[in-house]
């Protein structure tokens, strides 16, 4: 009888076998809106009489709990307003579940909550339910947290992962790699010339600003899986290809050297910072200038191009190949969210 992996829960092909295999077909009825469990998107759409909302649901399990640029209550925090920012949502509010394992110390779990409040509170966003359950000592690896975001559309619709569309450029808001490398490098104690941290960070505001310009067409935060998932997901699912420029892809030098030492790639190592937008070309050179203006998406930029073809992501090389990025089989950094 086949058993749950670790990698089941990473983000890459196995991940998504289940989903598609055991758990979406277990369920009779998937939506009551626009999205829901059948498209698989960052969360799903609540449409009823007198009621339109985005809702998503994420669980974090993220090990050590704190680790370089952030801790468990600020990726709680910003991991749930960006599942909802990239469907150009605007975050209202959240339930938090909290599990606890007997015997943590409760100044611990008190640096998560302030952690999580100090992300939530300056946008304006409201913890309104929640649930706390404590395990026995070895039945949980210290706390765990599962959040439910609100959100309420800004447009007059959902941006979909699947609303790219040829001739759209392709902006990546910063480099690419960073949270999932300096979890494995933290948790392996290894050493670099510069500070290398994790880009975890709330992405409403500078997202909200690209909706105003308009021509956002498609986003995704690559979390679990990394870039490759993400644009993979974009890509498939609006039928088109993704053409990258390799020389123009953003990845910092220790999150490059971290990668060629271990054989990674840094397309499949997790953000929480970052995210990918399919822009119309008419649109492209506003949204850079607003991204440019955020602290956290001052680097972004284009790399590339939508384009007709095979429904894939092809990177085209500096010494003028092409090559195929995949969908990893899994994390190759367990934990990292």
């Amino acid at each position: 009888m086949a058993k749950i992996e670790t990698a089941h829960g990473a983000g890459g092909k196995i991940m998504q076998r289940l989903l598609e295999d055991i758990i979406i077909p277990s369920f009779g009825i998937r939506k009551i809106g626009e999205i829901g469990l059948d498209e698989m998107d960052d969360g799903a759409t609540i449409q009823t009489e007198g009621v339109n909302l985005i809702v998503c649901t994420d669980a974090h399990t993220v090990h050590p709990i704190v680790f370089p640029g952030g801790d468990l209550g600020t990726l709680v925090a910003c991991g749930t307003i960006n599942d909802l920012a990239v469907m150009g949502a605007q975050p209202v509010a959240m339930t938090n579940t909290v599990i606890i394992e007997e015997g943590i110390e409760i100044e611990v779990l008190q640096t998560m909550l302030k952690s999580l409040n100090s992300v939530i509170e300056p946008l304006g966003v409201a913890m309104i339910a929640g649930d706390t359950k404590v395990m026995p000592p070895g039945t949980l690896d210290g706390i765990v947290m599962s959040t439910t975001g609100i959100g309420v559309p800004y447009l007059d619709h959902p941006i979909s992962d699947s609303g790219a569309r040829v001739g759209d450029d392709i902006v990546f808001s910063g480099p690419i790699g960073d949270h999932g490398t300096s979890l494995l490098a933290h948790r392996e104690g290894l050493k670099f010339e510069t500070d290398l941290k994790s880009d975890v960070a709330p992405l409403w505001e500078p997202i909200h600003d690209c909706l105003d310009i308009g021509g956002v067409h498609a986003m995704k935060d690559p979390t679990r899986g990394g870039t490759a998932v993400a644009l993979n997901e974009i890509a498939s699912k609006s039928r088109v290809e993704f053409e990258l420029q390799e020389d123009l892809i953003p990845v910092r030098p220790a999150v490059q050297s971290l990668c060629n030492v271990l054989g990674l790639d840094p397309f499949h190592m997790s953000c929480e910072g970052t995210f990918v937008m399919s822009v119309d070309s008419k649109n492209t050179d506003d949204i850079i200038s607003s991204l440019s203006k955020h602290k956290t998406t001052k680097n972004a930029k284009v790399v590339g191009k939508v384009l007709h073809g095979t429904p894939r992501v092809v990177v085209k090389t500096t010494i003028g190949g092409r090559k195929i990025i995949q969908v990893p089989y899994g994390e190759p950094v367990p934990r990292v969210c």
